[in-house]
């Protein structure tokens, strides 16, 4: 059971990923958070900050009502700010933000807006400092991660298949397609850390064929391994049958149907993880209140596979399911990329 106290090792890890983002002597740094917030992780953000000469001041909402008739996890969408003026214009005069709010604000509505404001954001995913310590962000990750994305934009088609069974064609025109590799040094970007992944978000139609859960896969919204093989079968985006037998297939169905929503069963964004320091095996060493499992959605040559919200295809939804698959080739075109789940050299 990991302590929650202040380290001067973590400090540090915070101060390498704040200077990343050309943190300055002056600056004026907001720290969002929310009253659910990881508390360790607010202290050792400050910390960092004033060690850097930085000029870090706190904004601090209550954790919003939950609307939703299941528990909401792993989002990407925090309600936490609901467009509130005044926090708003205290962000926008931000050079950076560092957002910990518990689902982070990459999908949040007030996101654009502080871009556009000018301020760089830099989303601290909720886990325990002690895999962001492991995690901080490598330098030589980002110019494989351009790569990866300056394939995916030159694409027509993504195809993804597998041993276990996994078909899938994603037509790629007009997808939207970014990369994050842990930190955000110029204004106007957006970055989360842990990074080290691309993910493209089609348009409405663009996603058809089998995708196969197997023993082992993973679920991050229930962070949990995979015990029985579970298939999805879609059609022009949306998931219109779930296959499988045991406790696994009866969770995503129940989840599935508890919306009430057919947004729920479409597709999000796809992508592949590419950071070779994030741990398939992760999972299994932290209790769940002590991680977010966004390690689990880097971890170098997985295919993430996601449901929900896709506001380029025009739905949006708070039902979400990560799903990271593992040993499954992905084909942009006729250029493989990731081959039974190892990435190409040139992508490692």
């Amino acid at each position: 059971m990991l302590r929650d106290r202040i380290e001067a090792k973590w400090i540090e890890a915070f101060a390498k990923t704040f200077r990343l983002c050309r943190v300055e002597r002056g600056e004026p740094v907001a720290i969002l958070s929310e009253t659910q917030s990881r508390s360790l992780n607010v202290h050792l953000a400050e910390l960092a900050l004033i060690g850097l000469g930085a000029r870090p001041f706190h904004i601090v909402l209550p954790t919003p009502p939950q609307p939703a008739p299941v528990p909401i996890r792993s989002t990407g969408a925090s309600a936490a700010l609901a467009g509130h003026p005044a926090a708003l214009a205290a962000l926008k005069a931000a050079g950076l933000v560092v957002d910990l709010t518990v689902e982070g604000l990459l999908h949040s509505p007030e996101l654009k807006p502080i871009l556009e404001a000018g301020a760089r954001v830099l989303m601290i995913s909720n886990e325990h400092p002690d895999a962001l310590e492991r995690l901080v962000p490598d330098p030589d990750l980002a110019p494989k991660v351009k790569t990866a994305v300056a394939w995916c934009r030159q694409a027509r088609t993504m195809t993804v298949t597998s041993r276990a069974g996994t078909e899938l064609c994603i037509d790629l025109e007009g997808a939207v397609t970014v990369g994050v590799w842990g930190w955000c040094d110029r204004p106007g970007t957006v970055a989360h850390w842990p990074g080290g992944v691309v993910v493209s978000f089609p348009r409405a139609g663009s996603v058809n064929g089998r995708l196969v859960l197997d023993r082992g896969d993973l679920n991050l919204t229930f962070k949990r391994y995979l015990e029985s093989p579970v298939v999805l079968c879609l059609e022009d985006d949306f998931v219109v049958e779930i296959e499988g037998e045991g406790t696994d297939g009866e969770l995503m169905r129940r989840y599935f149907a508890a919306w009430g929503e057919r947004e729920a069963y479409a597709v999000s964004h796809v992508g592949f993880g590419m950071n070779p320091k994030a741990r398939y095996e992760a999972l299994a060493m932290y209790d769940r209140r002590d991680t977010n499992g966004t390690e689990l959605r880097a971890f170098a040559g997985n295919f993430l596979f996601s449901t929900g919200a896709n506001e380029f295809a025009g739905r949006y939804t708070l039902g979400h399911f990560d799903l990271p698959v593992r040993g499954c080739t992905i084909r942009l075109d006729d250029r493989p990329v990731v081959v039974e789940g190892e990435l190409v050299e040139e992508l490692r």
